[in-house]
């Protein structure tokens, strides 16, 4: 079902609330149309209408707040470290703006909580964790204080069903150690459970013109937090209601169709997206069709590759792109062509995202396996039972001891497990723990969390928990983060 949201529908959602709320906080209908195309990636225009809106009514304090949502998204599309650093001095001024304006509104404190969250979530990818963690707790305190002057306000759930879920599936690191210290915790079912009745119930409010944001933050939690079994279903059935002119849809889409195996309509969604000079660029879509492609073994997903690379204008997703194209010279048979890209690999980009660290790492290392490598971007693709022919040609013998033959034991794991065969499955993740415990990989590590995901689902809790403890146990690996925090969620859902 297509979203649409008309003038006369706004007017009647702004009568529906008593003037008194927008003193000096006036979401009126410009507003609301340039918030609205914010969150459909049209930030050129909704610019204009704010910029038009400081004209028309200078004292609106609305307006800071949304030139930081302009300014989030703007960064999250084109994952700049030179732009951030530009845009972040914006904060304090826009801070300033909205203290001034009416302290009786629910968007006084609100306002000020979303800029500070924006930014902390920001931060974090770039490292600069100490303020980050000072950001948080700002929020979080600003929320549950207007929580408490405005229970009946609905968007102060948001951000905390953001602040609980983030925090309660945060990995050890400076960030979760800043936070403890600020004495601040949280709980990612509690959070799930937020942003999930806000998804349900918004559209059948008068907060209706805030559901995309809300299931945009829940479509992260989902798939990039808890990576949830069920991100697939709802993230496709809570955007099913945006717009189809609407760039912010295709992404969430396409990430949860890639990360759940569906990556046909993973490669439909992305061929079709909405094309025009109105939308803001966002190459990350060309990288993500990329993979889709070649996890299916289609080595033209290099033409996208490359055009990510072209119209890349930020820092991230270089060196995964990079090892992504030597993968496909190296299926083709082209092993001088994989080396220049593994140099690649190691001179160009930056390793802000865990992707790029690993990228990093896999230059670093022995030429993979061609069978294990078609095994593993199969598996990644959701077409298990060729994965498994590709591999079940070959028995462990035939794989050097250490890395290739863990990864041949982990590989066959996940594919039976994705297949229904949990005993083998464990046999074979068993496997790969007693060969791999002690090496730098994290094929051993996440063999005991997928453990711990059966025994969990067979309510074998003990096993399940000792299952979680080992993968946490295991450190200094690839995707230590991802995996110890999924085993801790793990932990909490069995105790």
């Amino acid at each position: 079902m297509i979203r649409t949201i008309t003038l006369k529908f706004l007017l009647i959602f702004l009568l529906a609330i008593p003037t008194s709320v927008f003193a000096n906080f006036d979401f009126n209908s410009n507003c609301l149309k340039a918030y609205q195309q914010i969150f459909e990636l049209k930030l050129s225009s909704a610019r204009q209408l704010i910029v038009a809106e400081k004209k028309l009514n200078p004292k609106n304090t609305i307006v800071p707040l949304l030139e930081n949502y302009l300014d989030y998204f703007y960064l999250l599309t084109n994952e700049s470290k030179q732009e951030f650093d530009r845009l972040k001095e914006n904060k304090s001024d826009r801070l300033d703006l909205i203290e001034d304006g009416d302290e009786k509104s629910p968007y006084f404190l609100y306002a000020q909580a979303e800029i500070n969250l924006q930014w902390a979530l920001i931060r974090g990818r770039y490292g600069e964790y100490f303020t980050a963690a000072r950001e948080i707790k700002r929020a979080n305190s600003l929320l549950q204080e207007n929580n408490k002057r405005f229970p009946g306000f609905h968007l102060n759930l948001k951000g905390l069903g953001i602040i609980n879920a983030f925090l309660g599936n945060l990995p050890d690191g400076m960030l979760k150690s800043t936070l403890a210290t600020f004495g601040i915790k949280g709980n990612l079912q509690n959070g799930i459970s937020m942003l999930d009745k806000l998804a349900e119930n918004l559209p059948k409010s008068k907060y209706e013109p805030f559901y995309e944001e809300v299931v945009f933050y829940y479509s992260v939690v989902l798939t990039d937090i808890a990576h949830s079994p069920s991100a697939y279903a709802k993230v496709m059935k809570y955007t099913d209601k945006f717009s189809e002119l609407n760039l912010l849809k295709v992404y969430l889409q396409a990430q949860v169709c890639l990360r759940s195996g569906h990556t046909e309509e993973a490669i439909s969604i992305l061929n079709n997206k909405p094309a025009a000079a109105f939308f803001q660029s966002f190459p990350y879509l060309d990288f993500l069709l990329g993979t889709a492609k070649l996890n299916k073994l289609d080595y033209s997903a290099s033409q996208d590759f490359n055009r990510f690379l072209q119209l890349n204008k930020g820092n991230s997703y270089i060196k995964d792109a990079n090892l992504h194209l030597g993968w496909i010279s190296l299926l083709k048979g082209d092993k001088a062509a994989y080396i220049g890209y593994m140099s690649k690999v190691k001179s160009n980009g930056y390793t802000y995202q865990e992707k790029d660290k690993q990228a990093m790492n896999e230059a670093s290392a022995v030429v993979p396996n061609i069978n294990l490598l078609k095994a593993r971007l199969l598996f990644d693709g959701g077409y298990y039972e060729k994965a498994l022919d590709v591999i079940s040609l070959d028995k462990a013998s035939a794989y050097a001891v250490g890395r290739d033959r863990t990864e041949f034991y982990y590989r066959s794991g996940r594919l039976n497990d994705e297949l229904g065969k949990d005993d083998q499955a464990l046999l074979n993740y068993q496997n790969a723990v007693n060969s791999g415990k002690d090496l730098k990989y994290y094929f051993a590590a996440n063999s005991a969390l997928q453990m711990g995901k059966i025994y969990e689902k067979k309510k074998n809790y003990p096993k399940a928990k000792d299952s979680f403890n080992l993968a946490i146990g295991m450190k200094d690996h690839d995707y230590e983060n991802s995996i110890e925090s999924q085993a801790k969620a793990g932990i909490n859902r069995v105790k």
